[in-house]
């Protein structure tokens, strides 16, 4: 085992959280066609492809998209798995958000360049943030925010859970997330929680969302998880597991390029892989 630092044993997990360095660094999903996303993602959301990486033995390949370096920013990372060119996304997956400045000349764009507009540009309902919603070629939603320049265009991950407060607890304790805000719409019947490493305008978020009386959500097969980056995967690991996190692969080096990572499921089974950040930034060289 690596060294740990301090008795991972007698790990105080929220002073922990203060002093480590965790940020968002990739979210990952399948896609069916990979040249395809690349050209709606680059042409009519404004991304750039930022690298590929082809895996013939394990028959799979991932191209990395943003709008900044993958040091600084959140990307998405899109896996194609050979051969496949379907995927379920279910029904717990709700959609991301990129932060743009202007959604009108946005939608006006994605829809010159054939891109699917499910909901068209304009103010929320009750409220005067513009938005819109697109899809990608395999039916992704994408939230467009407006908002003026930030440094974090995409900006949020929004995933459906069936009990709130358990989740804002969890993602409290055992990702050191801070509860940023709540917005409850009766008249919807949804409540949502957004809660990150810095404020919203600044920084990508998990935007969670409770609809009245909906305990459980099919997830699909096509998105994956989300990537944070910690200081100390085994320190981080600690606080997951005494935290109630369930941990799917223990903190250590993967094969091969030995990166030290750890995976785990929040309470309803959604992803999330912490990465230590130097073998991160050495993956990146």
């Amino acid at each position: 085992m690596a060294d740990t630092g301090t008795s991972v044993s007698n790990l105080d997990a929220a002073e922990w959280a203060k002093q480590d360095n965790r940020r968002f660094l990739h979210v990952v999903y399948r896609v069916g066609n990979l040249e395809k996303t690349i050209k709606f993602y680059t042409e009519c959301l404004g991304m750039k492809l930022l690298r590929k990486r082809d895996i013939p033995e394990e028959k799979y390949t991932n191209a990395f998209l943003g709008y900044g370096p993958e040091d600084t920013h959140f990307v998405v990372e899109l896996t194609y798995n050979y051969g496949v060119d379907k995927y379920d996304i279910g029904t717990g997956f709700g959609h991301f958000g990129i932060a743009v400045e202007d959604v009108y000349k946005t939608v006006e764009l994605i829809k010159a360049k054939g891109g699917k507009v499910t909901r068209e540009a304009g103010p929320v309902k009750g409220g005067k943030t513009v938005i819109a919603f697109v899809e990608d070629p395999d039916g992704y939603k994408f939230e467009l925010i407006q908002r003026a320049s930030t440094p974090e265009p995409l900006c949020q991950v929004m995933l459906r859970v069936g009990d709130l407060d358990r989740s804002i607890k969890f993602y409290e304790k055992a990702y050191g997330m801070q509860l940023l805000r709540t917005r409850d719409n009766p008249e919807y019947k949804y409540t949502i929680a957004m809660l990150g490493y810095g404020p919203e305008e600044k920084s990508a978020v998990m935007e969670l969302t409770y609809n009245y009386g909906v305990t459980e959500y099919e997830k699909g097969n096509a998105y994956a998880q989300v990537a944070l980056g910690t200081d100390d995967v085994y320190k981080t690991a600690e606080a997951v597991r005494q935290a109630g996190g369930k941990l799917t692969r223990e903190p250590g080096p993967l094969p091969g390029i030995n990166t030290r990572i750890f995976a785990c499921l929040d309470p309803d089974g959604w992803k999330t892989v912490f990465v230590d950040n130097k073998d991160f930034l050495k993956e990146l060289e």
